[in-house]
């Protein structure tokens, strides 16, 4: 088996160094989810990019602060921007998106910044930042006359600092034109304008309790004061949301709040002093949990808006319509109160608004003038899937009408209804993905564990075992019988050559969520979605890993907890808790399942199985022996000023398929293989050292520290057989000022001499516990300057390790995924000269300092992959082939690496189809020639 081994390595030194996703491939060998994450309700909207067009497109800007355009149609994403990227905050920032219907751009708002950006490609047409400190509250088109030029209208923003500030941005330009700045001390709220004056809404803190909503009157020209009010309001406004509805333009200028108990409504048109209260008619009875008022927000549009009561057990709601010379409020019409979740959406088409209601069974559209229904259509039972929020766009025939409503479902899924047909789903639940794991479909679980019970058995008792085996796998003779015909014709006239099923590339893939929730992927169907559950309510997860064994996933979170799933249907099968908080979890392979090992937050393990390392809160790297849970056998502290940030070791999976590299004269150097190796990051205030220690004895085997690095920039590492590579941002020399990227790669050697085995010569075996100590390696080091950062970094697996390496890179800044061939990280590349006959012979190439990333090395391709935190590899079947799946705060990744090329399948220029065509013309052909070659061998004797 070792020269099939020597002869694949050396096979696949001759592969060229690409790792390339060819352009046929792309959706074929990969998938994809371009997430933007839930959608917010007060900016996602149906908007006409252009005048002169009736086409819409669906905007959003998601709770993680994506910036996005869908196409109403398939649901595929026209653009979107990372707004959290472009105003440098956390993506837990309240953001905000505006337009004004047929301008060819929308406006957005995060952090102290607001941006402007085309409508229909998504470029950027301004940028305006104010004040650090500041913090944008609210930002509104200008609906007033003078509110367009140059083509756009301008902008109002509210942002909140020092002091309450009012400004109007052009909106050609993103120029301030003026600005109020409000001393009063109190919380800005929100701004509003008419068709001559822009007003300032605020909440002044009442002397007992509550706040009173003061509105202020500016100058829409100059932003100058022109008078103030205040409405008494403290007795039901407590916080901020308990205001209800602020009309941004002057069709519904209208301040909306209630009392506590939501019996009351409060109305006043805003700039006048009148106070309107309408009783709330419950026709349930029930409390009311909660009121949700929508109102048209076009210039044109009809000053009516539509309030929507949700109790415990259903919904109901009330059509009101404003008198804005009389500054009154009254109802035109009542909606009748109906069981189930329901949504509610306000369209406008013209100078016409309409209201969309959708309940468990059914969609309605009315007009707001009347409660006439100008469509109606039928929904399947769970079709609606719990609605939390949505928005419509009608289109009127006559007395009919057609309706696209999207809405957000309790899972946070995006889902759009046309007609009562669904047309599209997309999983923006799964942006938030905080741990991830590999999981087996149960039928190939079951498998293996089968034939691992037969490795396990004498020979009989394995015979009679696997004949049983068999007997019982007659079961499901008929069906596969039935599927044959599909099957054969599918193997000949499919694109896809051969079904990879059966070789371990379908996997599951199990994730968990920051909002509680656990999916499984399916890397065999392009990444669909076979089921998604909510686990538990919370806001924020703390999962620290999951664990798949046979048929359960296993979710470790924080507090203790553990929630036991099926893989293949997604049911909860138990809970349970462990004895204390855990910081994480280890998974120690064994002959059937792994052993599971909680660690607490000191490092400690809450049961002791062999030699462990942890990481402790309070930075220090522990080692801990069998049968000992109290006391660490030993322990590495961060020398004075250094702050440990990580601790990295090898793989579960990382198969070792030669013990030493061959070199072009033949000789061997020999690979220093300790599969305990931990490799300690820390940082000092300019610096960032690397540790290299041994896990049994604690000992340190190697170290190096960089100077001038910045500690701010992500500093990142890997492992694999004898190499380790991290990567930071520091000085390029310690002589030059001048500072860069660097990937840095060291690889581990028994010896520096070839075909010595160095100190352990030729011992079968050693200790790290002996009074020598662990030998020490023989380290070559090389560095590269490279043009991004990187934030993560994972190695690929495949079965026997015989396939060359990939390093897998995440690229923040390019949103990309790249695999670095390993021998392009080979630290023995020669330095200043080209590469004797020998080296050239095992693959060495002139070290250029500069390591430019080949457009071959993209795994995702021309994809834009953004906030991916983590990816993780998994092994398969077939020897040249890998998975990989990425996952973090906004896109899911997925794909089949092959660094060597898949030289154990066939490609896909491979024609079944013509090879049996072939065979069979062949066969024809003897056939027909063969009773003639006899008739002429016949002839020829009888002309003897």
């Amino acid at each position: 088996m070792m020269w099939f081994r020597a002869a694949a390595v050396l096979a696949s030194l001759c592969v060229p160094l690409t790792g390339a996703i060819f352009p046929d491939e792309v959706d074929h060998v990969d998938f994809h989810h371009a997430l933007l994450g839930t959608p917010t309700p007060h900016s996602t909207f149906f908007h006409r990019p252009s005048a002169s067009s009736n086409a819409s497109l669906l905007y959003t800007l998601s709770e993680k602060l994506f910036i996005g355009a869908v196409n109403p149609r398939d649901g595929s994403i026209v653009w979107r921007q990372d707004l959290a990227k472009w105003t440098s905050t956390g993506s837990d920032t309240e953001g905000f998106l505006r337009a004004a219907d047929g301008e060819f751009t929308v406006v957005s708002a995060a952090g102290n910044a607001v941006l402007a950006w085309g409508a229909v490609d998504g470029k950027l047409v301004w940028d305006t930042r104010f004040e650090d400190g500041e913090v944008v509250k609210d930002v509104e088109v200008l609906h007033s006359e003078g509110g367009k030029v140059g083509g756009a209208r301008d902008v109002l923003a509210l942002s909140q600092g020092k002091t309450g500030t009012v400004r109007r941005l052009d909106g050609a330009t993103g120029r301030v034109k003026w600005e109020y700045r409000d001393d009063s001390g109190d919380v800005p709220f929100q701004v509003s304008s008419s068709a001559t004056e822009v007003f300032y809404v605020s909440l002044q803190s009442a002397l007992l309790k509550g706040y009173k909503i003061k509105v202020t009157v500016l100058d829409s020209q100059t932003g100058q004061q022109t008078r103030q009010h205040v409405l008494s309001s403290e007795s039901e406004v407590t916080s901020p949301d308990s205001v209800l509805f602020v009309g941004a333009n002057a069709a519904n200028p209208l301040i909306i709040w209630a009392d506590k108990s939501f019996k009351a409504l409060k109305f006043n048109i805003i700039g006048s002093k009148q106070v309107n209260t309408v009783a709330v008619d419950n026709p349930s009875g029930e409390e009311v949990r909660k009121v949700n008022v929508h109102a048209p927000n076009g210039q044109d549009s009809p000053s009516h808006f539509v309030v929507h009561y949700e109790t415990e057990n259903g919904s109901w709601v009330e059509v009101y319509h404003v008198d804005l010379e009389s500054s009154t409020v009254s109802k035109a019409y009542q909606l009748p109160h109906l069981g189930g979740s329901s949504a509610v959406a306000v369209s406008q088409r013209a100078a016409n608004a309409f209201f969309t209601r959708a309940t468990e069974s059914e969609i309605s559209v009315l007009s707001s003038t009347s409660q006439e229904v100008l469509g109606k259509w039928s929904l399947a039972e769970g079709k609606l899937n719990g609605a939390k929020y949505s928005a419509a766009d009608v289109v009127t025939r006559g007395d009919s009408a057609s309706v696209r409503l999207a809405f957000v479902s309790d899972s946070g899924d995006w889902h759009l209804i046309q007609n009562g047909k669904t047309e599209w789903t997309r999983h923006e639940s799964l942006a938030g993905i905080v741990a991830a794991a590999w999981a087996e479909p149960v039928q190939h679980e079951d498998l293996a564990h089968e034939l691992e019970i037969e490795s396990h058995e004498n020979v009989l008792a394995a015979y009679v075992h696997r004949l049983k085996r068999h007997l019982k796998d007659l079961e499901r003779l008929p069906a596969w019988l039935q599927e044959l015909p599909k099957r054969i014709a599918s193997s000949i006239f499919s694109a896809e050559i051969t079904n990879l099923d059966n070789f371990g590339v379908r996997k599951f893939v199990v994730v968990a969520t920051e909002r509680g929730r656990v999916a499984a992927l399916d890397t065999g169907r392009r990444g669909a979605v076979t089921w998604n559950v909510k686990v538990t309510d919370v806001e924020s997860w703390d999962v620290k890993a999951i664990v798949a064994s046979s048929d359960i996933a296993s979710i470790y979170a924080g507090d203790g907890s553990v929630i036991n799933l099926n893989v293949t249907t997604g049911d909860v099968v138990s809970r349970q808790s462990l004895d204390s908080k855990i910081k994480s979890v280890v998974a120690i392979p064994g002959d059937t399942s792994p052993s599971i090992i909680g660690i607490r937050e000191d490092g400690s393990p809450l049961e002791s199985v062999g030699y462990l390392v942890t990481l402790s809160n309070d930075g220090r790297v522990l080692g801990w022996a069998a049968g000992n849970t109290q006391s660490p056998l030993w322990q590495f502290v961060a020398p004075s000023g250094e702050t440990i940030l990580r601790a990295t070791s090898r793989p579960t999976h990382d198969p070792v398929a030669s013990i030493g590299k061959v070199l072009g004269d033949r000789s061997v150097l020999y690979k220093y293989l300790n599969p305990n190796l931990v490799l300690v990051t820390t940082i000092g205030d300019s610096t960032a050292s690397f540790y290299l220690l041994d896990g049994i004895s604690g000992a340190v085997l190697y170290s190096t520290t960089h100077q001038g690095v910045d500690t701010s920039q992500p500093i990142t590492s890997a492992m694999a057989e004898n190499w380790f590579a991290y990567s930071l941002y520091a000085d390029e020399t310690p002589e030059s000022p001048a500072k860069g990227y660097q990937l840095v790669i060291s690889e581990l050697y028994e010896s520096p001499i070839p075909n010595d085995r160095g100190p352990l010569g030729s011992a079968a075996n050693y200790s790290s516990l002996s009074s020598d100590g662990p030998p020490r390696p023989h380290v070559l080091t090389q560095s590269f300057i490279i043009p991004e950062p990187i934030s993560h970094m994972a190695v690929t697996q495949t079965r026997q390790g015989i396939t060359i390496r990939q390093l897998l890179c995440t690229l923040p800044r390019l949103n990309s995924l790249v695999g670095i061939p390993r021998p392009v990280l080979d630290p023995r590349r020669p330095v200043g000269r080209d590469p004797t006959t020998a080296e050239r012979e095992e693959g060495l190439i002139k070290y250029s300092p500069f390591l430019e990333f080949d457009g071959k090395w993209f795994l995702s391709h021309s994809r834009d992959v953004a906030r991916v935190r983590a990816v993780i590899a998994a092994p398969t079947l077939l020897e040249s082939t890998g998975l990989i799946f990425a996952f973090g705060d906004g896109d899911i990744f997925g794909s089949r690496v092959a660094p060597s090329q898949a030289f154990d399948i066939l490609g896909k220029g491979f024609s079944k189809f013509q090879l049996l065509v072939t065979v069979v013309a062949l066969f024809v052909g003897v056939a027909i020639l063969a009773p003639m070659a006899r008739r002429k061998q016949v002839n020829l004797l009888w002309k003897r």
